[in-house]
């Protein structure tokens, strides 16, 4: 098959998709509030953008600033967990349990505590969290011992060894975790909104699906779940990009050394 029509076959399956969604829908005159058509969702998504794009800010920005959290923390805590193992048996175990814990279920719970602002960013980063610090104390520990004797051998300290060696080792690990997290704040932001919108708050993206739900205005809730998706993809292919950049002048820098 021709290379070049290869690279267009996703798209055109994904139209006829959407074609065969728009005749089905006018062929079985289904209503709006059963299932609207890929056309009136687009509709929609136009009429209703000024409230869907003030929504879909609220929810980027805090995920963005919860996977920041995430990589600093994580990075952070994953170094010291290297350098000191009792550090790691203490704690580690603390955070494969707030990772393993449903965060859908540990949503409503922190709602009682703090505004939903503060709640959705502390469910966004605590799902965010673990994938960070687990990859990045993965990368640290994976060293190549024998670099790791000759620098002892040359008088290096654990810190110089974790600057020169073991942190540029756990660059690849890292960037894995990175791109874990930055699907998986999303998706705790979303979980924490949806809680929010129960409870009659919020401002994000799922919160004006829950509203848009109470209403019944179904096209407006699926033109929030486009946004919500193309949000995802957008995180995705940024943190993608990212890591290539990244990794290709790490593979460099090593070929210069």
């Amino acid at each position: 098959m021709n290379p070049t029509l290869d690279r267009f076959i996703p798209a055109l399956v994904f139209v006829a998709l959407l074609a065969a969604w728009e005749g089905g829908v006018w062929l079985a005159a289904l209503p709006p509030y059963v299932l609207p058509a890929p056309g009136l969702i687009g509709r929609t998504l136009v009429a209703d953008w000024v409230l869907l794009s003030a929504s879909l800010w609220v929810t980027l920005r805090i995920t963005a600033l919860a996977l920041a959290l995430a990589t600093g923390i994580g990075v952070a805590l994953a170094i010291l967990f290297a350098q000191w193992r009792w550090l790691e048996r203490s704690f580690f175990p603390v955070a494969v349990i707030l990772q393993v814990t449903p965060i859908i279920a540990i949503a409503p719970l922190l709602l009682v505590y703090l505004d939903p602002g503060p709640a959705v960013l502390a469910c966004a980063f605590l799902v965010a969290f673990f994938p960070i610090l687990s990859n990045t104390a993965l990368g640290l520990a994976s060293a190549d011992q024998n670099l790791r004797d000759l620098f002892q051998l040359y008088g290096a300290s654990r810190w110089q060894e974790m600057a020169l060696l073991r942190l540029p080792s756990a660059l690849p690990f890292a960037l894995g975790g990175l791109r874990i997290a930055g699907g998986l704040a999303l998706i705790g932001a979303i979980a924490a909104e949806i809680a929010a919108g129960a409870a009659g708050q919020g401002a994000g993206l799922a919160y004006r699906i829950v509203e848009a739900g109470y209403r019944l205005n179904i096209p407006r809730m699926f033109a929030a779940l486009v946004l919500i998706s193309v949000a995802g993809v957008i995180i995705f292919l940024a943190l993608e990009a990212l890591s290539r950049l990244l990794l290709r002048r790490w593979r460099e820098a090593g070929r210069a050394s």
